[in-house]
């Protein structure tokens, strides 16, 4: 297969590139009153297994102009694969039907669920495929084990919750991890060979862990998956994560920054990675046209002008204004098409 000639996937293998590319986690979201147009009030997994809405949805961001494309989903898509159906509540997020309580409970999981069990993803990733026509990359995502284990006990980001049930049931949690660790190579490497031009592993809660937890709850999974996955790069994220000398050890080519990071420095000390973000995303959310064009620039000249992939310090906040996403990106030298 011919390598990809898209600014951001050859930004993410490290290659000489005109300008750096931008794009925006949650680009396509909750921030977009086209988005909720799209949306005609249905429930988020009924609206995401609408393969044709989903497709709207995936697609609003290329009005903006952003250098890629990132399917419309979510990181529960997996479990529910595996066996575990999820509700989405509203102010409190993915909550299982049944959450996982014991050993027979995670064996009960299936950890390589059959593609048709996600058919809607693979079918959503060759709609925008067949609609986008090789003009952008389109990047797929998975959860991280720690993060998608804490959603299927049903603690989600409570980090003392998890930590009970951990003590609690240590094999069960162990098997967990193992278990999805597992599933999410497989899902992963399933969307690449379906036509995924780039990935990103979201681990969003283990930042909140201590490092022994780390060590044991999320760094292994993080090399562990990455190796796995190799026909498209990875882009590995865990929200504001104090150990970056552990995010960067885990294999990912491409690492994502959070705003506490110093992407500068980041860059003078693992010259050999690729690093993404870092526009607070709290600037997009409260910030002026001219904080965030001020925010925008700043980050482009921390990041030297290569091996960086413009991004946020994580998703745009439901708050956002639409005029501060046309500023983030008008900063960047994307151009709006048209």
């Amino acid at each position: 297969m011919k390598p990809s000639q898209h600014l951001l996937v050859r930004a993410a293998r490290g290659e000489e590139i005109e300008r750096v590319p931008a794009w925006a986690m949650r680009q396509a979201g909750r921030w977009d009153p086209e988005y909720h147009r799209v949306r005609q009030g249905l429930g988020f997994y009924e609206f995401s297994e609408r393969v044709d809405l989903a497709i709207e949805a995936t697609l609003l961001p290329r009005r903006f102009g952003v250098d890629g494309i990132i399917l419309f989903y979510d990181i529960t898509t997996l479990p529910v694969a595996m066996g575990l159906p999820f509700q989405l509540l509203n102010e409190i997020g993915p909550m299982p039907d049944r959450p996982v309580a014991s050993l027979a409970d995670v064996e009960a999981l299936d950890p390589n669920p059959a593609p048709n069990t996600y058919q809607h993803i693979l079918d959503l990733l060759e709609g925008v495929r067949t609609r986008l026509a090789g003009a952008l990359p389109i990047l797929v995502f998975a959860g991280a084990p720690f993060t998608v284990a804490s959603y299927c006990i049903g603690t989600g980001k409570d980090i003392e919750a998890t930590r009970r049930f951990a003590a609690r049931q240590p094999e069960a949690w162990n098997a967990l991890l193992a278990k999805i660790g597992k599933a999410t190579g497989n899902f992963v490497n399933t969307l690449v060979a379906a036509g995924a031009d780039a990935w990103q592993l979201f681990d969003s809660w283990a930042g909140k862990l201590t490092p022994a937890e780390y060590d044991d709850w999320a760094q292994p999974w993080h090399r562990s998956i990455m190796a796995d996955v190799t026909g498209a790069p990875g882009i590995l994220f865990v929200k504001e994560c104090p150990y970056l000398d552990k995010v960067c050890s885990a294999g990912a080519p491409v690492v994502s920054l959070g705003a506490q990071h110093d992407l500068a420095r980041a860059r003078a000390d693992y010259p050999h990675l690729v690093f993404q973000g870092n526009v607070p995303e709290s600037v997009l959310r409260s910030g002026t046209v001219a904080e965030v064009e001020a925010a925008t620039r700043a980050c482009l000249q921390a990041g030297g002008g290569g091996r960086h992939i413009l991004n946020l310090s994580h998703g745009v906040d439901r708050r956002t204004p639409v005029e501060n996403v046309r500023a983030f990106l008008r900063a960047a030298g994307v151009k709006e098409p048209g």
